[in-house]
């Protein structure tokens, strides 16, 4: 995960990028973050290894399989090297990979927060029904608790299996969302592609 780039980082730089931690006010944050985040993915005035701890903070804030799987996923579907200044424009196609996505989740996000203020002004504090996703957005939509083990296909095709199944009422915890293979126990992840039931 190359966790020890973000000590090795020249201070200059630091201020550029922003440190990880939980959106801190909402859905603005997270949308804002992001944005700020991939913009620096793609800067020519970082170097690769800059760009790669920006695309490390994406990642933190958008994350369909949990963030270690959809990191692992990302190295190895845009062919990220250890050292990225060999490919500097896989971090390019890491962060276009990851937008893809996101945006198949802002619409649906943004209607179900529109819908959660309706019903608190209306002095109903909690919705009718759970999330299909944990209440930072997007986050674990597909969770993979095992990272090795996660489905085939871009993270856009996962992630519109997953929001199309829920839309459907298909049930979770019976079968897969994104394979169809049925669950011997409604809270396993999946044996076959690896996303557990209900993001979680």
């Amino acid at each position: 995960m190359y966790q020890s780039d973000i000590t090795k980082i020249p201070g200059a730089a630091k201020r550029k990028i922003a440190v990880a931690g939980p959106p801190p006010g909402g859905d603005h944050d997270q949308v804002t973050n992001f944005r700020a985040q991939a913009r620096l993915v793609r800067s020519g005035g970082l170097t690769p290894r800059e760009r790669r701890y920006a695309l490390r903070e994406c990642v933190y804030h958008c994350a369909p399989y949990g963030f270690t799987a959809t990191w692992q996923h990302l190295v190895t579907s845009a062919g990220i090297p250890r050292n990225p200044a060999y490919d500097p424009d896989s971090l390019t196609r890491a962060i276009g990979e990851l937008e893809e996505a996101r945006e198949l989740v802002l619409p649906r996000m943004r209607l179900h927060a529109a819908e959660r203020r309706r019903l608190k002004a209306a002095g109903r504090r909690f919705p009718v029904a759970p999330d299909p996703w944990n209440s930072w957005g997007w986050h674990r939509i597909a969770y993979c608790p095992d990272a090795d083990l996660r489905p085939p296909g871009t993270l856009a095709q996962v992630v519109r299996k997953v929001l199309d199944a829920h839309a459907a009422g298909i049930d979770a915890g019976a079968q897969c969302l994104v394979c169809d293979t049925e669950r011997p126990e409604p809270h396993l992840a999946c044996r076959v592609c690896g996303v557990a039931p209900n993001g979680r």
